[in-house]
């Protein structure tokens, strides 16, 4: 069982509830992890931010079942803002991340139909312990004293897109707002990929407040 190192991967374990063994933040999890998924791109040099629009940067090798449609996608595609990727078949991401972390034995997932139509999936973390190490080490990095600069920029973007993502089983909403400016300087190096995904959220909660 490897433990996985992919920013999408580990947003999904962060979502964990592991009481009630499901997802939190389901309606927008698939936004996070798109998000995650480019950030990944970016934080490896495959991907750039062009006049406030995400755009390939060098070529590069297979990337697994998670990375490499986002990529196909956005470099097939004439130029896109990075909502737009935040955005697109955001639904079709979260069982491709799930599926792949349950074929690398990191969760079990118990499937079934609620009332035979509507699938439910029952989420179990082959290594709680695992993921409780990450969450604190999150947790550290955005509490700690350390610079910004000095923290890895994969944990610093973990970090930032779990906040962003506002994912409870991290932070709670008063460390949100205590911890804005730090949240926001870690994620720095991935900051169009963030203000993206802040706006995306936005954008779907007033359309749902709205009846729209």
């Amino acid at each position: 069982m490897d433990w996985p190192d992919s920013l999408a991967a580990r947003i999904f374990l962060l979502a964990c509830d592991t009481n009630k063994h499901r997802l939190v933040s389901r309606s927008e999890l698939g936004y996070a992890l798109r998000a995650a998924a480019l950030a990944d791109l970016v934080l490896a040099g495959y991907l750039v931010d062009n006049g406030g629009k995400a755009a390939p940067a060098a070529p590069a090798p297979a990337l697994g079942p998670v990375l490499d449609p986002v990529l196909l996608e956005i470099t097939d595609a004439p130029p896109r803002s990075w909502r737009r990727w935040v955005s697109h078949r955001s639904s079709r991401i979260v069982p491709a991340v799930r599926e792949q972390l349950a074929a690398d034995r990191v969760i079990a997932v118990d499937s079934r139909r609620v009332l035979g139509v509507f699938p439910v999936h029952r989420i179990t973390l082959r290594r709680p312990h695992e993921v409780k190490r990450l969450t604190d080490e999150v947790r550290r990095a955005v509490r700690g004293g350390q610079p910004a600069y000095r923290v890895d920029p994969g944990l610093g973007a973990l970090c930032a897109l779990a906040g962003t993502a506002e994912l409870r089983t991290v932070f709670s909403r008063g460390e949100r707002r205590q911890y804005k400016a730090r949240l926001a300087e870690l994620g720095r190096p991935i900051e169009p990929v963030v203000v993206a995904l802040r706006k995306t959220i936005q954008t779907q909660r007033a359309a749902v407040a709205s009846g729209g």
